[in-house]
């Protein structure tokens, strides 16, 4: 009987068979969102490792930051792109979850767990707009792994800014700095808190949310995103 409900299973994912999110190549059984071969071959960091790393050092003289981990290395045209692109603009959230358990694993490696969760928030208008919020499917992940909660209802985003893409450090921090806004902030006292994000570039949108966290009584922020960008 076993047999026959094997047989069945591989007919059903060869007929309704879905494809790697980084290569669009047919998933063969057991595999789901990304390809093993792709899964291999992704640039990834190791950032949880060390101490004295590029990202690390965007936050050096800007805020205190207990530690710092981006999975992967991002740049135009790599598959890296390609996951962030299917998971903000496609709806494939399995992808921010996949690779947040990743990241979450790193954790456990490399440090002390913290006590909280924390996605960067988007701008209510934008949440609804896509129907999700990214960050969090990456915070899912991680929580899954490390067993600790996520707060979405602490820090929130009160300014729908304007896209940071072409901006330099300066105006990035410019354009982000007054964007969020605290609920509870009595929840801080005495937590390890752990921002999330897709990708890290200049560290503006961290450099904000964090300043307002540890302004308001937080005991040690960390911070985990998905990719750096070179």
């Amino acid at each position: 009987m076993s047999l026959i409900k094997q047989i069945f299973t591989d007919l059903l994912q060869l007929l309704f068979s879905r494809n790697c999110n980084a290569c669009g190549t047919a998933l063969f059984y057991g595999e789901k969102t990304i390809c093993i071969k792709c899964l291999h071959d992704l640039p990834f960091t190791d950032f949880h490792l060390y101490t004295a790393h590029p990202a690390a050092k965007l936050f050096w003289g800007r805020i205190p930051v207990h530690q710092v981990t981006a999975l992967l290395y991002f740049k135009k045209g790599n598959k890296v792109q390609q996951l962030i692109h299917q998971l903000k603009y496609k709806g494939q959230t399995d992808i921010g979850f996949l690779l947040g358990k990743l990241i979450g694993e790193n954790i456990m490696l490399s440090e002390q767990k913290p006590d909280l969760i924390i996605p960067i928030p988007l701008h209510p208008k934008k949440e609804h707009s896509r129907g999700y919020n990214q960050s969090q499917c990456i915070a899912e992940g991680i929580a899954c792994i490390l067993q600790i909660p996520i707060h979405t209802k602490l820090l929130k985003r009160k300014i729908n800014t304007t896209t940071q893409t072409k901006k330099n450090r300066f105006n990035r921090f410019e354009n982000i700095k007054d964007a969020f806004e605290l609920h509870k902030p009595q929840d801080l006292q005495q937590k390890h808190i752990l921002l999330v994000d897709d990708i890290l570039t200049t560290g503006a949108t961290f450099e904000a949310c964090g300043k307002l966290l540890l302004d308001n009584g937080l005991n040690k922020l960390s911070i985990a995103t998905l990719a750096y960008a070179e």
